[in-house]
């Protein structure tokens, strides 16, 4: 997952990844190498507490471009990004101490003023957008022509002109901007009790394991071997959560509301568009995404009745998702991560591979689970000029590497786009933020997959390929939907409750995971899954997983293939940044995500792996036929 600065304050940005999340007790001793650094933003805290007044008083300074936009406009324009990169760090700073550890109040409350900074200077700089639209097209476009020195902002100007639409007077825009720790309270609400107060069981396994069964030890116990344990784990961890299911579901239904209350006062007609349009991805791409997912549903089926079929079960459940189709018992230390990953991205050539090893030397990442530690992974890119952090709770395992590389995929993207661009057009949008995080994911697959010296540890990797594809891409459209779903409730007035949110939930995830078809058992139990999930608090976060694996797909297989120009063109995707729209970036990448190709094409690509994998088993179930002894006559 990768924070920008926007998110940096409108979250609480505790988080659950699916993809990895950290048990302490298994961590091993940390070393100095393996801890960040954030005396790189600030040396003390002193130095932060300073910076903290620093950018209030800086942001009420830009009081005096108010209504001089005319006639000042390059100035004030500076002085506007310079509070927000100041802003931003702070922010940076008190985050990432925050989420070290989670249980630290002091630190809980200077990441909740830093928040607020961030609220403060957005509403402080909110006359912008609408006195840059009372300029006109024509005078900023003039504007630009005539001052070189405007080729920072061109961009910026630009989009505000054309979401004039939808944005409101300067008395307006100040007011939706204050009101932003409001609209962020249900998310705070939910992720403290997720993280930190909800009574998690105590549960003991088969083989006298006794655990607290909180998420990061849910993430881990889920993939147990012994299927009665996996149920029990699903059972014990779903269960919790079903005794604060109207909790959970008045957070949920909350934020969902403020979505639609922001939407309408920017005069969308539904929450969906109001999402996309803030990053001018055009409402198309989220609607093909739900529809083709939904016609290449008897892809996933097929891989369900294949997980069925290795693990020896004739009744696949939902608790059978996560365990590994093919075991391995190797581990991997995060040196060999590192050095795996290095490997792997050689196709993108030594500009990229060096600055990702400087980073390794750097202390950029804290990578071990702690007591207290926010769970998942995440990268923050969001101090620029100086580098960008990232979160790990490394278990030593291949999923572990996988997630290694995937943060540091975001990591260079944050990067080449600093090196390459003004700090007015480094932040790129969500939108594509992902394709640069699941591209490394699939060069570190097909580096494995190379290098893999018997059948079983090719079966593994393609295992896990498949297992990617369907938590990144299935899953995440199955999200999408669910988000799509519960915001039109909204808008026809109907209340979010617990009991209503479950029943939306188990009505998609029985479509998805073939239910009715008997290609999955799904129960009443399953349904409350929604309510541990962070992102149905981010606005429509989720559908980007899914598009920019497709699009990282299609992306990754052409470098590989060493296609003329896909390497320059990936590149200059990653150097871009926020300086133009991100579907036009990634248009001109070679990637149409308002087409069913892109996601066609990952069906495809599942297919292929499936035979590949089913090859493989039959050739090894036609050796064991060959070495099982015969019977007498």
């Amino acid at each position: 997952m990768r924070i920008s600065p926007v998110s940096v304050v409108l979250f609480s940005l505790f988080f659950v990844a699916d993809a990895l999340a950290g048990d302490p007790a298994f961590a091993p001793k940390e070393r100095l190498e393996d801890t960040w650094d954030l005396s790189t933003v600030y040396p003390d805290v002193a130095a932060w507490e300073a910076a903290l007044a620093k950018s209030k008083l800086d942001a009420d300074a830009l009081a005096a471009c108010k209504g001089q936009l005319a006639t000042k406009l390059r100035p004030c324009l500076e002085q506007r990004f310079a509070v927000q990169k100041d802003v931003s760090r702070v922010a940076v700073y008190a985050m990432n101490l925050s989420n070290a550890d989670t249980r630290d109040g002091i630190w809980q409350a200077r990441s909740q003023q830093a928040q607020q900074a961030y609220i403060h200077f957005e509403s402080a700089a909110s006359f912008f957008p609408p006195e840059i639209i009372a300029l006109g097209s024509t005078a900023v476009e003039a504007a630009i022509k005539d001052d070189p020195a405007l080729a920072p902002y061109d961009y910026f100007l630009r989009s505000t002109v054309v979401n004039a639409p939808h944005t409101l007077d300067a008395a307006g825009e100040g007011l939706l901007a204050s009101a932003g720790s409001v609209l962020a309270g249900a998310d705070n609400v939910h992720g403290i009790l997720i993280n930190a107060e909800l009574p998690w069981p105590e549960v003991s396994f088969s083989d006298g394991t006794k655990v607290k069964l909180n998420p990061s030890a849910f993430t881990k116990y889920r993939v147990l071997p012994n299927r009665d344990d996996r149920k029990k784990a699903f059972d014990a961890y779903y269960g919790a959560l079903q005794g604060f299911e109207s909790v959970t579901g008045a957070t949920l239904g909350a934020s969902t509301e403020g979505h639609w209350f922001t939407a309408r006062a920017r005069k969308y007609e539904t929450s969906v568009a109001a999402a996309v349009d803030s990053d001018h991805v055009p409402p198309e791409v989220y609607r093909t995404l739900v529809t083709t997912t939904n016609k290449n549903l008897p892809t996933l089926h097929r891989y369900l009745k294949l997980r069925a079929k290795i693990l020896g079960v004739s009744d696949l459940a939902y608790h059978d998702l996560y365990v590994p189709l093919v075991k391995s018992a190797r581990s991997f230390t995060v040196d060999e991560a590192e050095a795996l990953t290095l490997a792997a991205v050689k196709p993108l050539g030594k500009e990229y591979s060096s600055a990702m090893e400087a980073g390794f030397g750097a202390r950029w990442t804290d990578v071990y689970p702690r007591e207290g530690k926010r769970g998942g992974a995440y990268m923050d890119g969001s101090a620029y000029a100086v580098h960008p952090f990232m979160l790990l709770n490394y278990n030593n395992d291949y999923e572990s590497v996988s997630t290694f590389a995937h943060e540091w995929g975001h990591a260079m993207h944050s990067v080449f786009s600093a090196k390459n661009q003004p700090y007015a057009k480094a932040d790129y949008a969500t939108f594509i933020a992902e394709i640069a995080s699941t591209f490394n994911e699939s060069l570190l697959l097909q580096a494995m997959l190379k290098s893999s010296k018997s059948d079983d540890d090719k079966l593994f990797y393609l295992g896990s390929q498949l297992e990617n594809l369907r938590t990144t891409y299935f899953r995440q459209a199955q999200f999408a939907e669910f988000e799509l779903a519960i915001h039109e409730q909204v808008e026809k007035g109907n209340p979010l409750t617990g009991e209503a949110l479950s029943a939306t939930y188990l009505d998609i995830l029985k479509r998805y995971y073939g239910a009715d078809a008997g290609v999955t058992a799904i129960t009443e139990r399953d349904a409350i899954e929604w309510s541990y999930i962070p992102h149905f608090y981010y606005n429509f976060y989720v559908y980007q997983y899914a598009t920019s694996i497709a699009a990282s797909s299609q992306l990754s297989a052409d470098v590989l293939a060493k296609k003329p120009g896909a390497l320059e063109r990936y590149i200059t995707l990653l150097s871009a940044g926020g300086s133009d729209d991100p579907y036009d970036l990634l248009k001109t990448a070679g990637v149409d995500l308002a087409t069913p190709e892109p996601y066609d094409a990952l069906a495809k690509q599942m297919n292929d792996v499936m035979d590949q994998m089913e090859s493989l088993l039959a050739k090894q179930e036609k050796e064991a036929q060959k070495k099982a002894p015969k019977s007498k006559p």
